[in-house]
């Protein structure tokens, strides 16, 4: 009887469009579900007279792939993909492989590879990122492992993933956990990217009263700069002109203000603290779903908080420039902020991470993808140590020159109370990198003062350590 090629565990819509985008590069496909009644209706309406052969139990599935065996597992991460390891591990052989192409942390990942090499069974841990459309007709996949790992499925995942101008959006990342770490802080950075857009909406729509119409209007007109191009902008500008057929009215206008998430987000800024890393606009991406979940308790408040009673009266065209400008000069700042967290997990953990091929295959199939990643590309290409995005000579002078556009915005926020947190934060990041001397002088002060922690002094060579007695006032 012959075999299948591949095989899928878990058919929710990503694990059944990868699936089937799989099977439609020339790769018959095995899938099992859990649940027997989710694996018929794949079969039946979806999987018809395609190459994709069902099964309804793991051994079954295991039996119907062909050595050595490749199992995509999507299912929910933690636990759920422990048990579905444990049941696939007895009935594999050595050589088979299992990849996770779910959401796991990338300590999970690590642990799982460590485990599963110790016995013979190769084990990948992939980042995939696109949603569902980019599931079935390309994501960007992030797949780490070994590199002979890799190399065994570098026939299959080339085909499957996204194609750019420049290639297949699939790289080797690196050993262990590289892969998950990888699409961990890519999904940070889409935390950022989705919370600037929310505030720049905020602020055309807060401060200058634009309609829907006026708003799909900006937004499409800014997917069509080599700045703000990207695949959030252009579906930003699709929501505003979707009515609402219940009510007539915009959509967005009639959906809950409480975002949700899944924690890739609180995953990064977690951790970005234990490397310390700063990632302001990122962390205030997280801060911000957060604020926005406690809906009544801010409704109430609303009822007994009051802020500044402000008008605009300038120039609306001239104002509305000055948001793109904050949005991109933002945007930069996020992305310098994920790249950097990459670039010292690269060096802590031995991932030997790739910036320039990971800003690459970010470029299509992501939901992060966009037309200035190129240039992301370009700078660590250029100049692979360069220790922070914001000093690549054309992002340099890009905020430099847009710098003061992007302040008005945020003092322009802050005179009619507008909340910009991470726009806000994007400019602090700015503005502390960009400052020889900071105020933490004091702080180190404070904490000689209270705690003995010392202080170096400008005079004196880095290294060297000093404790006051501070209360023994010497004026």
């Amino acid at each position: 009887m012959t075999k299948q090629k591949f095989g899928v565990i878990g058919l929710a819509v990503m694990g059944e469009n990868l699936a089937l985008n799989v099977e439609s590069k020339g790769f018959p496909v095995s899938v099992y579900n859990r649940t027997g009644s989710v694996t018929e209706a794949f079969m039946a309406e979806r999987a018809q007279g395609k190459q994709v052969k069902a099964t309804y139990s793991i051994e079954e599935f295991v039996e119907s792939l062909e050595r050595p065996r490749r199992i995509l597992v999507m299912v929910k991460a933690g636990k759920p993909v422990d048990a579905v390891i444990g049941q696939l591990k007895p009935l594999l052989e050595a050589g088979d492989m299992i990849i996770d192409g779910g959401n796991s942390l990338y300590e999970d990942t690590e642990r799982r590879t460590q485990e599963l090499e110790s016995v013979g069974l190769g084990f990948m841990g992939m980042g995939v990122s696109g949603g569902e459309e980019g599931a079935l007709n390309g994501p960007s996949l992030m797949p780490g492992g070994t590199e002979q790992a890799y190399k065994d499925l570098e026939a299959i995942l080339t085909k499957i993933a996204a194609q750019v101008d420049d290639g297949p959006c699939v790289t080797y990342i690196g050993p262990g956990g590289a892969g998950h770490y990888v699409k961990m802080v890519h999904n940070g950075i889409e935390y950022g990217d989705m919370q600037l857009i929310a505030e720049a909406y905020d602020l055309l729509k807060s401060v200058l009263g634009l309609d829907h119409k006026q708003l799909h209007e900006v937004f499409a007109e800014w997917n069509q700069t080599d700045e703000l191009n990207s695949f959030l902008i252009e579906i930003t500008a699709d929501i505003f002109k979707y009515i609402d057929p219940e009510t007539n009215q915009p959509l967005v206008e009639q959906i809950v203000d409480a975002a949700g998430q899944k924690g890739t987000g609180r995953w990064t800024a977690m951790s970005a603290l234990e490397f310390g890393v700063s990632i302001p606009t990122i962390t205030a991406a997280v801060n911000a779903r957060i604020m926005s979940s406690i809906k009544e308790e801010r409704g109430a408040a609303s009822q007994q908080l009051s802020g500044p009673t402000f008008k605009f009266d300038g120039d609306v065209k001239g104002f509305v420039d000055k948001v793109r400008d904050a949005l991109y000069c933002s945007k930069i700042c996020s992305y310098a902020q994920g790249m950097s967290l990459l670039a010292k997990a690269s060096a802590d953990f031995n991932y030997n991470l790739n910036l320039s091929e990971i800003s690459r295959i970010w470029k299509g199939g992501c939901i992060i993808r966009a037309g200035f990643l190129d240039k992301i590309k370009s700078a660590f290409k250029d100049n692979p140590s360069l220790p922070n995005l914001l000093l690549a000579p054309e992002f340099k002078q890009t905020i430099l020159d847009r710098q003061e556009a992007w302040r008005e915005v945020l003092a322009t926020a802050n005179y009619a109370g507008i909340p910009v947190p991470a726009f806000s934060a994007s400019l602090d990041y700015f503005d502390s990198y960009r400052r020889d001397r900071l105020p933490q002088n004091l702080t180190q002060a404070q904490r000689d003062y209270f705690g003995a922690h010392t202080y170096e002094r400008l005079d004196k060579p880095r290294g060297e350590f000093f404790h006051t007695e501070w209360s023994e006032v010497n004026e």
